[in-house]
């Protein structure tokens, strides 16, 4: 196949057409809208009209169709259908779909001169997710926080009405909890969102808006969610997760709504291109102290080489690298990305540690802070560490362009008396936590160092034990 052939916009001419449309990803099913200009044999497809060159496009062929769609929820589609692909696009009138489905059908018919009739308008062969966003966030790139010092706590935050919800664990009536009911409960459990007014709240419910509702999904799959604290409940992540075709779409729309870049959307499409996930998922950070942070994560496994190549390169990369082939560490389980307004961009790549039993991957684990530059872990909570025993250690490694930011220890599921002598007197607020969320323990504990100068003045820096909880409907 030849190679594409960069072209501006300027210099394809008077075209056949042309104008903005929205078109669908490829591997990843996110709508993007895109400058369309129709010259000759191809579609070519720009972010804007002044573009230096195509984003992509579209060559026809004798094979080729061009068809209508059939309308969903107010949107007017017509799809591109080549032999290797269906390009799904939809216009913003019923007058502009036809008008493009009759200009491209006529080039079409020019590549046999003439002899081919227009496709007839047809239902679509397959289902296609409708697009949830009217408007389009092609024209304007969100700007950078204010204020330097706190980029983690700049959003575009719109007024979301809460509903009324459990105030702690149980139903009540002996109905089994949703796992939505007892995330809402959780989030009821935390003192620093019960203020109406609390931009983190806001932004604790446009990302819990953005979760698909339970009748948007196939029978036999279902949305993950998982929730992680400190001991005094002033640092919370929240992360769900589920089928890519599902959750895709709404995800994208949150990330606009608090106003991702779209630099970093088009990084989540292309690496989510090169790893094509059955499994993606969306998280958010938050504090007591007006922390606000959010992103992306691909719950699976993937070489750890793939998996670095999803972070910013320098010397953290490099280090990482080196690292786990001392190891030989060649499979990570989850990598993830934030999506602030502004840089460093964040990375969080999750990796379980070798050795056989506890103490050979303890050993492992403390290497690694050796390595990356981060303090020992305090001598009262390695004792506490060592006592507990319990082998499955993993790593959640988070680098920058600017350095190391975090690195973190999990150990599974560890004993009230664990909890206990790690807490000290923050036991009751774990305790109240976990019986809003109606659990019977954390999964995991971590044992985490957050370097100075990434705590942007509302996460504390240092070290810090965080507890994290898998939500599960009840039986």
């Amino acid at each position: 196949m030849a190679t594409k052939q960069k072209v501006s916009v300027s210099a394809l001419g008077t075209p056949e057409k042309d104008g903005f449309l929205t078109k669908q990803g490829g591997s990843i099913k996110t709508w993007k809208k895109r400058w369309f200009v129709l010259k000759g044999d191809t579609l070519y497809y720009f972010k804007t009209q002044k573009d230096p060159e195509q984003t992509g496009e579209i060559k026809l062929e004798k094979t080729t169709t061009c068809t209508n769609e059939a309308k969903k929820k107010g949107k007017v589609y017509f799809a591109v259908n080549t032999p290797n692909r269906k390009y799904l696009i939809h216009a913003d009138t019923e007058e502009s779909a036809n008008q493009w489905v009759d200009k491209i059908n006529k080039a079409i018919e020019s590549l046999s001169g003439g002899g081919a009739k227009s496709a007839p308008k047809e239902e679509p062969t397959k289902k296609e997710e409708p697009v949830k966003k009217e408007e389009s966030k092609e024209e304007s790139t969100p700007t950078k926080p204010a204020e330097a010092e706190t980029p983690k706590t700049t959003l575009n935050l719109e007024k979301k009405e809460d509903t009324e919800t459990p105030k702690s664990g149980g139903s009540g009536g002996g109905a089994p909890l949703t796992r939505e009911n007892k995330i809402m409960a959780a989030k009821n459990a935390v003192p620093f969102l019960q203020d109406d007014d609390s931009k983190v709240l806001e932004f604790w419910q446009i990302w819990s808006e953005s979760i698909p509702e339970s009748d948007e999904l196939a029978a036999g799959t279902a949305i993950n969610y998982h929730v992680s604290t400190s001991a005094n409940r002033n640092k919370l992540t929240w992360r769900t997760s589920g089928p890519q075709n599902v959750l895709i779409q709404k995800m994208v729309d949150f990330f606009w709504n608090v106003g991702a870049p779209e630099s970093e959307i088009d990084r989540l499409n292309d690496i989510g291109a090169l790893i094509n996930p059955a499994k993606i998922g969306s998280w958010i950070d938050m504090s007591a102290k007006g922390g606000m942070d959010g992103g992306w994560f691909f719950p699976v496994e993937i070489p750890v080489a793939m998996a670095v190549e999803a972070a910013d390169p320098g010397e953290p990369t490099k280090a990482v690298s080196e690292w786990t082939e001392k190891h030989s560490i060649q499979v990570a389980q989850s990598v993830g990305r934030d999506m602030g307004a502004a840089p460093p961009r964040q990375t969080e790549i999750r990796l379980n540690l070798p050795g056989n039993g506890f103490n050979e991957q303890l050993e492992v684990g403390l290497d690694a802070f050796s390595a990356f530059g981060f303090p020992e872990l305090p001598e009262s909570a390695l004792s506490v560490l060592k006592n507990q025993n319990t082998p499955s250690l993993s790593l959640s490694i988070i680098t920058s362009s600017e350095g190391f930011v975090r690195l973190g220890l999990l150990c599974p599921k560890p004993s009230k008396q664990t909890i206990k002598d790690l807490c000290d007197s923050s036991y009751a607020d774990v305790e109240e936590f976990e019986n809003a969320l109606s659990s019977s323990g954390p999964a995991l504990v971590e044992y985490q160092f957050l370097k100075e100068g990434f705590g942007y003045g509302v996460y504390k820096e240092g070290f810090d034990i965080v507890f994290h909880y898998d939500v599960d409907s009840d039986a």
